[in-house]
């Protein structure tokens, strides 16, 4: 399949096989808000949570030295191959999150499309679901981004992570601000809900997740420290 992202001259490759998260529209809204950003040779860039490494590689054609990190093996092989189709040198991790950098290492900027969709169960969540369920209030990943990112960002380095409404842009905002950090919401759109949350959608509705509606928003906040 190929991946067009806004910035892009002319369509990327991308090879996604099943467990590995595709790009959608979460991957193109961040990408529009990537594209903004003054990305140089001198730009090192981390992605959070890579999957297929799409976002990864249109920073790396960008100009920027980029380092990928994901916990699945899947999306690291994924991401390495999706480089090597796209002609692109970046630098991919297994890990999670940015516990495996040095306690040193430092970034302009940070991407992160994370899991966001909340989930019932108590676990974590196995299997392919694993790309998207975030736990009840779908801030597992979040909070812990929001946490540690200022920990890797520069003086100068900004913060640009997607979600959706569901799981409450306010407690981002908020969470963000609490580290430290001065964010913003810089992008926004609407669309319909896809298949995940409408085989959920009483659960949303009984634990006060979701409205009457069948829309979801999502939403690019960018954060820069304080």
């Amino acid at each position: 399949m190929t991946a067009t992202l806004p910035t892009s001259a002319r369509p990327l490759r991308c090879w996604v096989p099943p467990g590995v998260y595709a790009p959608q529209a979460d991957t193109r809204l961040l990408g529009r808000a990537l594209s903004r950003e003054r990305i140089t040779h001198e730009t090192d860039v981390l992605e959070l949570g890579t999957g297929s490494g799409m976002l990864a590689v249109e920073a790396a054609r960008l100009g920027g030295h980029v380092t990928a990190i994901d916990i699945s093996w899947r999306a690291v092989v994924v991401t390495w191959i999706n480089a090597l189709l796209n002609g692109q040198r970046l630098r991919v991790v297994h890990g999670d999150l940015t516990a495996v950098l040095p306690s040193d290492r430092r970034f302009d900027l940070v991407i992160a499309n994370p899991p966001y969709v909340p989930a019932p169960g108590s676990g974590p969540s196995q299997g392919p679901a694993r790309a998207w369920d975030a736990g009840t209030d779908g801030r597992l990943l979040i909070d812990r981004i929001c946490d540690t990112a200022p920990k890797v960002l520069r003086p100068t380095g900004k913060l640009l992570i997607v979600h959706s409404h569901l799981c409450s842009i306010g407690a981002t905002l908020t969470r963000l601000a609490a580290a430290g950090l001065r964010a913003q919401v810089v992008d926004r759109t609407r669309l319909p809900f896809g298949q995940v949350l409408l085989s959920r959608l009483d659960w949303l509705r009984e634990h006060g997740l979701a409205g009457s509606g069948t829309t979801e928003e999502l939403v690019v906040i960018r954060a820069e420290l304080a």
